[in-house]
C-alpha cells in the first residue's frame, strides 16, 4: 500500500495532465502521502491505521472544501489508473481495484456536472 500512496503522488506531481489536482494539494506532499497510505490501508481491508489516528475517514465531508468536479475525478482516476498498471500483476485483482477506485472517485464529485447537448 505505501508503494501505491508514493507513486500515486509522484504521477500526480509530474504530469501535466493532472496540473489542476495538484495545485489542490498543499506542498511539499509528505503528511498527505502518509494519510493516503493510512487510509488505503483500512479501506482495503488492511490495519485500520487512518481511523486510529484521525477517526472515521468521511471522505466526502473532508472534501467538501473542495470543488470536485469531473475533470478533476478524471485526473485523480488517471493517476490511479497509471499506478495500478504499474504496481498490480494480477489482472483480477487489477479490475476490482479499479472499479473500486472509479467508485471511490465518483461519490467524492461535489459539483454539478454541465449538461449534455446533443446535436440536432
Amino acid at each position: 500500500m505505501r508503494a501505491i500512496a508514493e507513486r500515486f503522488y509522484d504521477v500526480m506531481e509530474n504530469d501535466p495532465d493532472t496540473e489542476e489536482l495538484l495545485a489542490l494539494h498543499p506542498q511539499p506532499m509528505t503528511h498527505i502521502r502518509q494519510k493516503f497510505f493510512e487510509f488505503l490501508s483500512g479501506w482495503l481491508g488492511g490495519p485500520p491505521l487512518f481511523e486510529e489516528k484521525y477517526g472515521h475517514p468521511r471522505l466526502r465531508a473532508r472534501h467538501l472544501p473542495f470543488k470536485i468536479d469531473t475533470k478533476l475525478r478524471d485526473q485523480w482516476l488517471h493517476c490511479m489508473f497509471i499506478v495500478l498498471e504499474e504496481r498490480v500483476d494480477d489482472p483480477m485483482l487489477k479490475m476490482q481495484l479499479r472499479q473500486r477506485f472509479a467508485a471511490l472517485a465518483h461519490h467524492m464529485l461535489n459539483q454539478p456536472q454541465p449538461p449534455t447537448s446533443h446535436a440536432e
